[in-house]
């Protein structure tokens, strides 16, 4: 039986890796570079420092000091205007009995900021959110998974984790939990094909939360 859930945080609870690919698209346009936003798809649960490094390499941009201080003043104005929960998130985490936590990439007082944007900040105490900053490794180590289950004594067998992204799987597949990737968040767009997923040891995959409740009841 589950008793426990380790949910991602952006793009699993809150709707937000599709404004940092807008924030991207937006940056880009000062280079004469057009980008979809569907691009950025690829670079889901990868740290922005990480998504920087790539796009100054492949596009010629020198001052990524510039080009990092630029996106997170535009990610910003972005996170403050328009972040939402993912579709059903809210409804879910209010009804469940289970024990909730958040393992993420993000630094934990932006998460804790964007828990109070959305008002999930009721659900989730400062102590049951794990961040990067807490931890050596970022995912796809497990590192901030296996402090989550270390600090809360978890059972593994007894806890589930809910991710987006092909990192966040891996991490939780080699914190030897079980993982279901939830498709629900704008970067799924219609027809983004769910197998890497699956292929990066998710026991299913869902956009609905609704079925995420059926998974969960199923074990």
């Amino acid at each position: 039986m589950i008793k426990n859930i380790i949910f991602d945080f952006d793009g699993v609870l809150v709707d937000s890796e599709i404004l940092v690919a807008k924030a991207f698209v937006k940056y880009m346009k000062n280079f004469g570079i057009e980008l979809d936003e569907k691009e950025f798809a690829n670079f889901a649960g990868k740290k922005t420092v990480q998504v920087i490094d790539i796009l100054s390499q492949k596009y010629s941009i020198k001052d990524q000091q510039k080009f990092s201080t630029d996106i997170q003043d535009i990610s910003l104005n972005i996170y403050k205007n328009e972040l939402t929960t993912v579709e059903g998130a809210y409804e879910f985490v209010s009804k469940t009995k289970l024990n909730l936590y958040i393992g993420s990439n993000s630094v934990k007082d932006r998460i804790i900021d964007g828990l109070q944007r959305v008002e999930l900040n009721k659900y989730f105490k400062p102590e049951q959110v794990y961040s990067f900053d807490l931890v050596e490794k970022p995912k796809p180590s497990p590192d901030v998974y296996l402090k989550a289950i270390k600090d809360n004594n978890l059972n593994k067998k007894h806890t589930i984790i809910i991710e987006d992204s092909m990192v966040g799987v891996k991490a939780g597949v080699s914190a030897g939990v079980k993982v279901i990737g939830l498709t629900a968040g704008g970067h799924w767009y219609e027809n983004r094909d769910e197998k890497d997923l699956l292929e990066a040891g998710a026991i299913a995959v869902t956009n609905n939360y609704n079925k995420i409740k059926e998974i969960i009841e199923s074990y």
